[in-house]
């Protein structure tokens, strides 16, 4: 696989305004290490169809200061994360401006159609990035970052930051060791990348 495509041109204001709704294909293969499970994909995101793709989104330079990647992916290279044993998917897959413009029901709904595809492509983890989301949606209210004791589909869960530039909780550096944790543990398994 080739990191080749072209880098997108930046969206206008109106195709922004008109991805509302839109969905964005997912990078996923069978029997990953981790997939990654965004909330659901922004405005901007779906106007250039690449997950995480608004500037200021700290997802790629996170996986890559986790040692996920070589070097920062650029979201229109998402697809080489399979080359790393990575993928790429959401809960909700309808975009919007802000996750929070979903109804618990859309996110519990999503758990579901998760669980499905963590069936049928079987990766090893699936880390959730947002625990209001993974809260709502897994009907966890007490859950906290990191490792979760229950599965999902028969992968294991970890529930990570939002990388989303708007959560000032969790700074760079913080993003960088929460991801490395959940690497140290997914890639200390046999047969893992």
């Amino acid at each position: 696989m080739s990191g080749s495509a072209r880098k997108p041109s930046p969206p206008s204001k109106e195709e922004i305004r008109l991805a509302g709704g839109r969905r964005l294909r997912d990078v996923i293969a069978p029997h990953l290490t981790v997939l990654f499970c965004g909330i659901n994909p922004g405005l901007y995101s779906a106007a250039v169809g690449h997950h995480f793709a608004r500037p200021g989104n700290r997802f790629w330079p996170a996986l890559h200061a986790a040692g996920f990647a070589t070097r920062i992916l650029l979201p229109h290279e998402n697809r080489m994360l399979l080359e790393f044993g990575c993928g790429l998917t959401d809960i909700v897959p309808r975009a919007t401006a802000r996750a929070e413009e979903l109804s618990a029901e859309e996110l519990i709904a999503g758990r579901q159609r998760l669980e499905r595809k963590v069936r049928r492509y079987a990766p090893r983890w699936v880390a959730i990035l947002g625990i209001g989301a993974y809260r709502v949606a897994f009907r966890q209210p007490q859950a906290r970052l990191g490792p979760q004791p229950d599965l999902l589909g028969g992968a294991r869960l970890w529930v990570l930051p939002n990388p989303s530039g708007l959560n000032a909780s969790h700074q760079p550096a913080d993003l960088a060791r929460a991801f490395r944790a959940l690497r140290r543990v997914a890639t200390s398994e046999p047969g893992t990348r």
